[in-house]
């Protein structure tokens, strides 16, 4: 396949590692730049959309087939921008750092009719998929960043250490990496805006953003 990647190059480096060097690559770092390139390309990932959502008119007249990082927005918020009119094949999906290369890719969808394309461009990849609802955060980041954010409030009372949380949830849990190395992985400004982003669409108070890592993330 065709792959036009819409990001940086760290973005770039994790797809090519998920889906290998048997298809082609094209990197452009902006939706102005990549716009004239989307129907040329068998699949577009567009990485950075959550970032510049009103970007999202450019899929409206194309057709494309697009994954759209859809983290902190969700596909129902970028189609009602443009009224639902609209020609490209778009899919959610988890474009966090660090949750692209794994077996499985999360992903959404935008109608239920979808589902037979997202499936001939899997097989295509060669990747499994599973299929999540159309929110804010997904299930994997929203999980993640939620126990990060505790974490936070944990650190902050004084209960224990980040060394300590972070091998305590590791050896307990048996999770890849501990609540702050995985934020310093995924970055803690994505972590700050997903969790905004989530409690601006649910008000729960579960994703309250700690003032400790509030205070982090505006200090960087």
């Amino acid at each position: 396949m065709n792959i036009l990647i819409i990001g940086e190059n760290a973005h770039y480096k994790e797809t090519l590692q998920k889906f290998g060097e048997h298809h082609s690559y094209s990197l452009v770092g902006e939706h102005r730049e990549a716009e004239k390139f989307l129907e040329s390309h068998d699949l577009v990932m567009d990485f950075i959309i959550d970032e510049e959502p009103a970007r999202f008119e450019i899929y409206v007249d194309k057709n494309a087939t697009v994954f759209l990082n859809t983290c902190k927005v969700s596909l129902g918020e970028l189609t009602f921008m443009v009224g639902h009119n609209l020609q490209s094949r778009i899919f959610g999906f988890n474009g966090l750092p660090t949750f692209i290369n794994r077996p499985i890719l999360e992903v959404s969808l935008w109608r239920s009719t979808g589902e037979a394309d997202l499936k001939k461009v899997c097989d295509a990849l060669n990747t499994e998929y599973l299929i999540v609802d159309d929110r804010v955060g997904l299930v994997t980041p929203r999980v993640i960043c939620m126990i990060i954010n505790e974490a936070y409030y944990t650190v902050m009372e004084g209960t224990a250490t980040r060394e300590d949380i972070d091998m305590a949830m590791k050896l307990g849990t048996n999770y890849p990496f501990g609540p702050f190395e995985w934020c310093r992985r995924i970055g803690i400004t994505h972590v700050y805006e997903l969790l905004e982003a989530l409690y601006e669409d649910t008000r729960d108070e579960r994703y309250k953003i700690c003032p400790l890592l509030k205070k982090e993330y505006l200090s960087q």
